[in-house]
């Protein structure tokens, strides 16, 4: 089992090419059970448009998505 967490291009693809700036900031790590999402957005619409941006790209791993919202910082 690989648990050193890796960014795949077909992931980091999915969030560079977003039209929301936001996104294209965050950072996904893997392993093969587990996609981890991480970083910061100012809303939660965003951390969900985070989610489903990469959700096809996870397959059957478990996805984390543990970006935060800070209203404030992520602007």
């Amino acid at each position: 089992m690989n648990t050193c967490p890796i960014m795949t291009s077909e992931l980091i693809d999915a969030l560079t090419s977003s039209p929301l700036g936001q996104l294209r900031r965050l950072r996904v790590t893997e392993n093969e059970n587990e996609v981890v999402l991480t970083g910061q957005v100012s809303s939660y619409y965003l951390k969900q448009m985070a989610q489903e941006t990469i959700r096809i790209a996870v397959g059957v791993r478990r996805l984390l998505n543990r970006v935060e919202v800070c209203a404030a910082d992520a602007a």
